[in-house]
C-alpha cells in the first residue's frame, strides 16, 4: 500500500496514471470522518447543483471544491482569493474591482466578454464588472475547468465558478465576522438565519468594507487604492412534502474606490518634469463606483423519476470609472466611463432522477441584456499639443505651427441591446462500470450597437513661409458628429462527449471532447481614438477613413481532456488529475492600435493552442493533519498570428502564467479546554509564472512565490484568526501595459497582516 501511495504522488512530476493499479485500491471509507472539506455532501432540502451531479468527483469534470471550513481558514472573501488554490486558475488583483480578469488553461480576457462564467446560487452573472464582490456565508465554491458551454452557454469556454451560500433550512442562528488588516482595512459581516416550521426559512445578511489602501500616489502623498463598499442580501426559502422547493435571493452592493496604482517604468515621457521611474504619480482623479442589484428566483419540483427547475433572474448594474488616462503628473487626457445595464435571464431544466441506466437533461435558456454606456474622453491643451500637433509641427519644418486654444471633448454614447436563446440536452448511458455522456447546445444570439459620437477641436494656426513678409495667423475650429448602428448575429452548435470508467463512487478515469464559444462584440473603447484621428485629419486638411476594427469576431475552441479522480490508503490520500489540449480559432486579444493610441481594442489572433496538465492532492496522515497541493502547467502559444507588422507564430500568449502552484499544511491541535476549542496552525505558499506581457515575448514576470500563514483558535461558537499574506514581502508585477508610448506596471500587494473574529449564535 505504501508503494502504491508513492506511485500516486509521482503524478506531481509525470501526470500519469495506472489503470491496473487503480483497480486494486481499497474502497474509500464511507464514514463521515473520511470526508474532507473538498468533498461536499449537500442536503436535498436545498436548491443546489441543478446542472451537475451532487458529487462532482464522480463526474467527468476537472473540478476544485472549496467548502465552508476552508473559506473561513484561508480568509477567502473574494473570488480573486480563490485563484491560488486552483490549478491553472489565475486572477490578477490589479486596477479596480471592475477589472476581474480570469485566466484558465490559457483562456482569458482583460476587457469585454469573460472566458469564465460565474453563478451565485445558480443565477448567472452576465456582467463581468460584478465578479469581484464580497463573499458572505459561503457553503461551498465549485470551480469547473474546461469548456462548460454545452450546459452553461456563452462565455464559459474556460470554465464556470459556482458559488453556493448557506441555506436557512440547514443553519439557524446569527453570525458575526469582524476583520482588521494592513492598510487600515476594516471588514464586517453580520447575518441572521431563521426557520419557521418545516416549510419556511429566511436569512438576512449585511456587510461593509473600508480600507485606506496599500499603494501611495507620490504626487499627492495619499493612498490611491482606498475603497468603501457595503451591501447585503435577503434569502427566502419554501419547501413542502410534495417535492416543491422555492428560493428567492435579493442581493445589493454599493461602493466606491480609488485604484489603478500603475507605476511608470519608462517611455517617451522620461525626463519630463515630475516624471520619475518606478513611481505611482498622477494628477487627475482615478476611481471606480458600482451599484448592483440582483434578484434570483429558483423554483424546483422534484419527483422520484424527474425534476423540473426554473431559474429566473433580474440584474441591474450602474457603475462609473474615472481615470487619469496618461497615469502621469501631466495634463494630457482623462476618461469617465459610465455603464447602466439591465439583464433578464430564464433557465428552464427538465432532468431525470433515480438510479437508472439512462439519464437525461433538457433545457431552455433565454436572456435579454440592455447596456447603455457613456464614455467621454477629455483632452487638455497640453495633451493636444503633445499627442496631436507635435508630430505635424515638426514635420512642417517650422512653417506651420498648430496650438490648442482650449480642451477638446470627445463624446461617445452607446446603446447595446443584446438577446439570445438556447436549447440544450445531455444524455448519459451507464453500462457496467462505464458511463457515456453526449450533449448538444444550439445557441442563437443577436447584438446591436447604436452609437452617437461628437468631438470639437479649437486651435490657433500660424503659417510662416520664406516668400511671405510676415506670418499668417488665425483661429480655427473643426467638429465631428456622427451616429450609426452595427449589428451582429450568431448561431452556434456546442457539442460535448465524455466517457468515464468508475472504480467506485469517487475513483474514476474519464475522456472528454467539447466545443467552447465566447461571444464577439464591439470595440467601444476605440471610438475616442477614431474621433481623435478624424479631428486631427480635419485640422490638417486631410481625410481619415474609419478602419474596420470597431467589432471583433467570436472565439471558438475544441477541448480534449483526459483525467481522473483517485484515492488510496483508505481515503488518507485523494486527488484529481487532468491532461488537456485546447485548440482555439479567432482567440480574442486586447491590444493597442499604435503607440499614440488612447483606447484599447479587442482583436482576433488567428489560431492558438494550449496544452498542459494539472494535479490536486489532499493528504491526511491523521485526522488533525492535512496537506494540500495544487499544481498546473499551461503551454499556450500562437499557432497563427500576424498583426501586419510582426509574425508571432510559436510565441507564448501574454498574461497567461506557465505554471501555478499552491501548497498548504494545516495542523489542528486540540487544547483539551472546552471553552477554548482547537488551535489550528496553517502555512502555505502560492506561486505563478513565467508570465509574458507582450506578444513578442520580450517582457516577462519570472516565476514568483508568496508565503502565507495563520494561527487560529477555533471553537464551535467562535474563531479568532491571526494571519498574514506574502509574509516574505516578495516584490512582483501583476500587470503591464503601454499607453501613448509609456510603459506601466502594477506591483503585487506587499505583506498584509490581519486579525479576524467570527462569532456564531445558535
Amino acid at each position: 500500500m505504501q508503494r502504491y501511495c508513492k506511485y500516486l504522488i509521482l503524478l506531481l512530476s509525470g501526470l500519469t496514471f495506472s489503470l491496473t493499479a487503480m483497480a486494486s485500491v481499497e474502497k474509500l471509507l464511507s464514514t463521515e470522518e473520511s470526508l474532507v472539506d473538498t468533498t461536499i455532501v449537500v442536503d436535498r432540502v436545498q436548491v443546489s447543483a441543478v446542472k451537475q451531479g451532487m458529487v462532482l468527483r464522480s463526474e467527468p469534470i476537472a473540478a476544485t471544491i472549496v467548502g465552508e471550513r476552508t473559506v473561513a481558514r484561508r480568509q477567502i472573501s473574494a473570488l480573486k482569493h480563490l485563484a491560488d488554490m486552483v490549478p491553472n486558475l489565475h486572477i490578477p488583483d490589479y486596477g479596480s474591482r471592475m477589472t476581474s480578469s480570469v485566466y484558465v488553461r490559457g483562456l482569458g480576457a482583460r476587457i469585454d466578454q469573460p472566458a469564465v462564467g460565474m453563478t451565485v446560487d445558480n443565477v448567472p452573472l452576465m456582467q463581468k464588472n460584478s465578479f469581484d464582490m464580497e463573499l458572505m456565508d459561503i457553503e461551498r465554491i465549485e470551480v469547473l475547468r474546461g469548456p462548460q458551454s454545452t450546459l452553461y452557454g456563452r462565455n464559459t469556454m474556460g470554465g464556470v465558478v459556482n458559488i453556493y451560500t448557506l441555506s436557512p433550512f440547514n443553519y439557524q442562528g446569527s453570525r458575526i465576522k469582524a476583520e482588521y488588516s494592513s492598510g487600515n482595512t476594516r471588514r464586517f459581516h453580520a447575518s441572521i438565519y431563521e426557520k419557521f416550521g418545516e416549510r419556511f426559512a429566511t436569512s438576512v445578511s449585511a456587510h461593509s468594507l473600508a480600507s485606506d489602501g496599500l499603494f501611495r500616489n507620490a504626487l499627492t502623498g495619499k493612498k490611491c487604492d482606498w475603497e468603501e463598499f457595503e451591501g447585503g442580501n435577503w434569502k427566502l426559502q419554501f419547501r413542502n412534502n410534495k417535492g416543491l422547493r422555492i428560493e428567492n435571493t435579493l442581493a445589493y452592493s454599493d461602493g466606491k474606490q480609488g485604484g489603478y496604482p500603475y507605476a511608470f517604468i519608462g517611455g517617451r515621457s522620461e525626463g519630463e518634469p515630475g516624471v520619475k521611474i518606478g513611481q505611482i504619480a498622477y494628477n487627475d482623479r482615478c476611481g471606480y463606483e458600482r451599484l448592483t442589484i440582483t434578484d434570483g428566483l429558483t423554483i424546483q419540483y422534484e419527483q422520484p423519476r424527474y425534476s423540473i427547475t426554473s431559474i429566473t433572474s433580474y440584474q441591474y448594474t450602474n457603475d462609473q470609472m474615472t481615470m487619469d488616462n496618461d497615469f502621469l503628473p501631466l495634463d494630457y487626457f482623462t476618461l469617465r466611463q459610465g455603464i447602466r445595464e439591465q439583464v433578464i435571464t430564464e433557465d428552464l431544466l427538465f432532468r431525470s432522477r433515480g438510479d437508472r441506466a439512462y439519464n437525461y437533461l433538457f433545457g431552455f435558456y433565454g436572456f435579454y441584456r440592455y447596456n447603455h454606456m457613456n464614455a467621454p474622453v477629455h483632452f487638455k491643451e497640453e495633451g493636444i499639443n503633445e499627442m496631436i500637433f507635435a508630430a505635424a509641427n515638426t514635420a512642417s519644418g517650422g512653417r506651420v505651427q498648430l496650438t490648442a486654444l482650449q480642451p477638446m471633448p470627445l463624446h461617445s454614447d452607446f446603446e447595446n441591446p443584446n438577446y439570445g436563446g438556447a436549447l440544450y440536452h445531455e444524455s448519459a448511458w451507464r453500462f457496467g462500470r462505464f458511463e457515456a455522456k453526449a450533449g448538444l447546445r444550439i445557441e442563437s444570439e443577436q447584438t446591436e450597437l447604436r452609437h452617437y459620437n461628437w468631438g470639437s477641436l479649437q486651435f490657433h494656426q500660424k503659417v510662416s513661409m520664406p516668400q511671405m513678409p510676415f506670418p499668417v495667423e488665425k483661429d480655427s475650429a473643426v467638429e465631428i458628429e456622427e451616429s450609426g448602428k452595427l449589428k451582429k448575429a450568431y448561431t452556434e452548435l456546442l457539442p460535448k462527449f465524455s466517457l468515464i470508467y468508475r472504480f467506485d463512487a469517487q475513483r474514476n478515469l474519464y475522456l472528454s471532447v467539447s466545443r467552447g464559444f465566447k461571444a464577439g462584440g464591439f470595440n467601444t473603447q476605440l471610438f475616442s481614438d477614431i474621433l481623435k484621428e478624424q479631428l486631427q485629419s480635419k485640422a490638417m486638411g486631410s481625410e481619415y477613413a474609419m478602419k474596420d476594427i470597431v467589432s471583433y469576431k467570436p472565439e471558438y475552441s475544441w477541448n480534449y481532456e483526459f483525467g481522473g479522480h483517485f484515492s488510496c490508503a483508505e481515503g488518507l490520500v485523494r486527488g484529481d488529475m487532468a491532461l488537456f489540449l485546447i485548440q482555439v480559432e479567432d482567440q480574442q486579444l486586447t491590444t493597442f492600435p499604435d503607440a499614440n493610441s488612447t483606447g484599447r481594442m479587442m482583436t482576433n489572433a488567428g489560431r492558438t493552442r494550449s496544452m498542459g496538465g494539472e494535479v490536486a492532492l489532499q493528504i491526511h496522515p491523521s485526522r488533525n493533519f492535512e496537506i494540500d497541493l495544487a499544481y498546473g502547467y499551461t503551454h499556450a502559444t500562437f499557432r497563427r498570428y500576424n498583426d501586419g507588422k510582426s509574425d508571432f507564430e510559436g510565441n507564448y500568449l501574454p498574461y497567461v502564467p506557465r505554471q501555478t502552484l499552491s501548497t498548504g499544511i494545516t495542523w489542528t491541535i486540540p487544547t483539551g479546554v472546552a471553552w477554548l476549542g482547537d488551535l489550528v496552525l496553517h502555512g502555505g505558499l502560492r506561486s505563478a509564472g513565467k508570465i509574458y506581457w507582450d506578444e513578442a515575448n520580450t517582457l516577462e514576470q519570472p516565476f514568483y512565490t508568496l508565503f502565507d500563514g495563520s494561527i487560529r483558535i477555533e471553537h464551535a461558537r467562535y474563531a479568532i484568526d491571526f494571519w498574514g499574506k506574502n509574509l516574505a514581502e516578495k516584490q512582483y508585477d501583476l500587470f503591464y501595459f503601454e499607453s501613448i508610448g509609456n510603459r506601466f506596471v502594477q506591483r503585487g500587494k506587499p505583506r498584509i497582516l490581519g486579525i479576524t473574529l467570527s462569532i456564531n449564535f445558535y
